[in-house]
Order: C-alpha cells, then structure tokens, then sequence
C-alpha cells in the first residue's frame, strides 16, 4: 500500500479521534467560523498530522461544513479533532450571528419593494 490518497485512506476516521465518538465541548455547529491561531502560542502541544492539515486550512476563516469537504472528513471527525485544538489554544472558534426578526424592518422593506416596482 502507498501513502497517496488515491491508494485510499490508510487511517480510519475513528483512529484520527482516538476512538472517541462525541466532541468534547458543544462549540461548533456547521456554520461555527473556525481560524488558525497565529503564531500558535509557545506551550501548545505539536498537532497530529490531521490536525496540522486542519490549521492549514485555517489560516483564514472557515465554517466547519466547509472544512470537513475540504479534508473529506466526517463532520463528526472534524469537530472532534476541533475540539482538541480549541483546548490547545491552536484555533478560535466563532459562533454564526443570530439572526434578529425585526416585524417593522420587514414591514418597511416590503413597502419599499412595492413602491420601487410600481416605479418600473
């Protein structure tokens, strides 16, 4: 067997989380932004292989559904090992904005929407 990718994977997603099956936190969602920290800071562990790919790809942000395509990962495997580096200071996470309804903004959007057609 070779290392190449095309040979397919040589290690099981199960492996990567050292057979743990829940995060250990419930930071992340799917659309949770995830960046690399940087630099990473002196006492933080090396990462794994895996977990190194992941602050690759993190130098900018990204959502975690993202990332997961990204590494052709189980979102499952990606939050685990997220998890990890969130303990170890090596990522920041940032949770999506909550969207706020406001009736009266709708309201007034709408009113200009049917005003700006009736112009055309």
């Amino acid at each position: 067997m070779s290392g190449s990718d095309a040979a397919g994977r040589l290690v099981r997603p199960f492996a990567l989380t050292g057979g743990r099956t829940r995060p250990s936190r419930a930071d992340f969602t799917l659309i949770t932004t995830v960046t690399a920290v940087d630099p990473p800071p002196e006492r933080a562990p090396r990462p794994q292989p895996e977990q190194a790919r992941i602050l690759r790809r993190c130098a900018r942000p990204l959502a975690v559904a993202e990332l997961a395509a990204l590494l052709d990962l189980p979102v499952s495997v990606v939050v685990i090992m997220l998890c990890d580096l969130l303990e170890a200071g090596l990522i920041t996470a940032r949770p999506p904005h909550p969207v706020t309804r406001n009736p009266e903004l709708d309201l007034d959007l709408l009113q200009k929407v049917r005003d700006g057609l009736g112009r055309l």
